[in-house]
């Protein structure tokens, strides 16, 4: 018997319910706007290298939520995307831009007892003595040194040369010995160490004052530092300021991990719409006064003051796990279970190379020619790796091939060795093809 029209509208609509009931059960999640309103998946916009726009598309198809960002919202019903910082959200390094505004205005203090080698445990006898030669005799202890003026100079050329080079200035001897490859990088720790006796928001205004600098300064410029000259400018990817975006909108909980002190990743990031709790930088420790120390806080097994586990290769998987996911003591240097994993992560350098891993979905690296990195990046042994040129002045292809399976991996010590893949199989040698 044929339905009557009555009959067939009424079944219409409870088909139509039926399947809106299923649309909003397995839609993919996206940003929620007014109440009421349709739910719409975040759309990322071009200007990625070949197929990436279309699998960082496909990451937010089957992971965004149709939620808003919220900081105060419980972090385990999101999923987690964590991106590095200099050079993988914006182009140069904003620790390096930092320091070279501290030194440009004079914002370097004398080392208590006037003894440099207070200022890093790594610190050898031979930089402590250069730094002495160079910078003792120009202020009182805790004292703020002249490095911008004629009379500071080659202060702040000895500063400069011991945290760019980690040699010293004259003679180009080792700055730094006796630290972990895997969970510290001691000038990157030198540079929060050499921020002690200023406030976090002393800091922070230091470090907005640079970003104003940079951000204006020409592709290219460079800026007197000493005698010599360095980097002058800063410049934030447009792609990955988009990315950062849709994800939020999508309902992922963003973070950034950097080897950049807090404050001053804090600063840059609010730019990106990352707000500073979900900053994870070289954290000081501080004095009742809240005034930095040369000192650093720990993670995992390791204590406040032992400085020798930052935001750097397995340190940046410790305090991750520690800060996102809650993971306290030892275990928060292991490798968590899937579940309390981010599933996104992006990165540029061998440094990044621990929460590349961990993530558990997609790892989006921006080649810049990084041996272990790219050598895993390539072998994509589980398909989860895309590889993306440098938004601005990229670099060229390699020319020979990078050293996997001979010397690719640097291990605690600092030995070399092949780089392995989770089954303890060596990568082979692999060829540069994304630049």
């Amino acid at each position: 018997m044929t339905p009557r029209p009555a009959t067939r509208r009424l079944q219409a609509v409870a088909a139509a319910a039926i399947t809106a009931g299923t649309l909003l059960a397995t839609a993919p999640a996206a940003e929620a706007a007014r109440p009421g309103a349709p739910c719409t998946t975040p759309q990322v916009k071009a200007g990625w290298y070949g197929d990436n726009q279309a699998r960082l598309q496909q990451l937010i198809d089957q992971y965004g939520r149709c939620t808003p960002y919220r900081t105060g919202r419980s972090r385990r019903t999101k999923p987690v995307a964590v991106f590095d910082w200099d050079n993988t959200v914006v182009k140069n390094d904003v620790g390096d831009a930092t320091l070279y505004w501290l030194l440009r205005n004079g914002k370097v203090r004398q080392p208590a007892g006037g003894d440099w080698s207070t200022t890093s445990r790594h610190l050898t006898p031979a930089a402590a003595r250069a730094l002495d030669d160079a910078c003792g005799t120009l202020a009182r202890p805790g004292a703020p040194l002249p490095t911008g003026t004629p009379e500071g100079a080659a202060c702040a050329d000895e500063l400069a040369a011991v945290y760019g080079t980690g040699a010293t200035r004259t003679g180009g001897a080792a700055a730094f010995a006796g630290w972990d490859r895997r969970t510290t990088e001691p000038s990157y720790a030198w540079l929060p160490q050499l921020m002690q006796g200023w406030t976090t928001r002393e800091i922070r205004g230091f470090a907005a004052a640079a970003r104003t600098e940079n951000l204006a300064a020409p592709i290219g410029a460079k800026q007197q530092v000493g005698t010599g000259t360095a980097t002058g400018w800063v410049r934030y990817y447009d792609q990955q300021r988009d990315l950062i975006g849709a994800l939020r909108k999508a309902g992922f909980d963003v973070w950034i991990s950097s080897a950049s002190p807090q404050p001053v990743v804090e600063v840059w990031a609010q730019d990106v719409g990352v707000p500073a709790d979900h900053v994870i930088g070289i954290r000081n420790t501080t004095t009742r006064g809240g005034k930095f120390t040369a000192h650093l806080q720990g993670c995992g097994s390791v204590a406040d003051g032992a400085d020798t586990m930052i935001t750097y290769i397995d340190g940046k998987r410790c305090w991750i796990n520690k800060e996102i996911f809650g993971v306290r003591g030892a275990a928060a240097e292991e490798v968590q279970p899937a579940a309390r994993r981010q599933v996104f992560a992006a990165g540029d350098s061998d440094t990044d190379i621990s929460f590349l891993r961990d993530a558990t979905a997609l790892r989006l690296v921006v080649n810049r020619n990084k041996n272990e990195l790219m050598c895993r990046a390539y072998d994509n042994s589980d398909g989860k790796w895309i590889v993306n040129p440098m938004f601005i002045e990229p670099k060229k292809q390699k020319s020979g091939p990078y050293p996997c399976s001979t010397t690719g991996y640097v291990d605690h010590d600092g030995a070399a060795g092949p780089v392995r893949r989770g089954d303890t199989s060596v990568i082979p040698d692999q060829t540069d093809t994304v630049f």
